[in-house]
């Protein structure tokens, strides 16, 4: 079952890693411990091409979703993660409803949208041809977008009814950067824009995603209707087993 259909469904939670690391043994541990959707990030993280689609491979066999979170909405960057063999991208930085549509359309082949064909490689990934894949695999892509800028904040409720997005993460340190107010996310001003974000969803069924680093905090976000929980980012996840042996 893709990812896109399971949070289509009925409720379930899912639990993912962002990998920082540019390696394929990282990723493969990640996935075959459970991981539901691992969070390639070629946004901040050193992750070149030749990383990330050894990073996509090695999610084969789990129930694993390969995601990249791109740097930006960029067609190029777009076409060679999807080529790779990603199962769906999350989009940084998007500040309308117009934007949201582009990165919706950079997902699908024409006339739906504007991806141009080449699945050589991404076939494998999903065991089947190049030809097979557009109807295969193409309607399974999902798209995911981050809510970061005061701009997307002003326009969620245009966001979240954009046709063909899939799921919402909020994204604390950059939101609040923009609302010039740096990681202080008891701030009731914070706390009313992300509440803005969740009401928005909820009311279009609009799976929500965020970052919840310990236990507490995503028995919190589940309790909130949270279906996506970024548990961890495998850099820390080896700092902190390391930095336990002095504990």
């Amino acid at each position: 079952m893709s990812i896109r259909e399971r949070l289509a469904g009925d409720g379930e939670v899912l639990q993912g890693v962002l990998g920082a690391i540019p390696s394929a043994v990282s990723a493969q541990a990640m996935a075959a411990a459970g991981a539901d959707f691992l969070m390639i990030d070629r946004e901040h993280s050193p992750i070149g091409r030749e990383a990330m689609q050894a990073m996509i491979a090695a999610t084969a066999g789990t129930q694993c979703a390969p995601l990249v979170r791109v740097p930006r909405i960029d067609e190029a960057e777009v076409k060679v993660a999807l080529d790779a063999g990603a199962e769906g991208i999350f989009f940084p930085m998007v500040r309308s409803a117009a934007e949201v549509e582009r990165c919706v359309s950079l997902l699908h082949y024409p006339p739906e949208g504007t991806r141009g064909w080449g699945p050589f490689v991404a076939a494998s990934r999903f065991g089947v041809t190049p030809g097979e894949y557009s109807r295969a695999v193409g309607p399974q892509l999902s798209c995911w977008v981050q809510i970061e800028t005061l701009e997307a904040v002003q326009g969620i409720e245009e966001i979240v009814r954009v046709p063909g997005l899939d799921a919402i993460m909020i994204a604390p340190f950059d939101l609040s950067l923009a609302m010039g107010l740096e990681a202080q996310f008891d701030d009731p001003r914070f706390v009313e824009a992300v509440q803005a974000v969740e009401g928005a969803a909820a009311a279009a069924g609009m799976p929500l995603a965020g970052a919840a680093l310990d236990a507490p905090r995503a028995a919190e976000l589940t309790a909130r209707g949270y279906r996506a929980l970024l548990r961890g980012i495998d850099l820390f996840i080896l700092r902190d087993a390391v930095a336990a042996f002095r504990a």
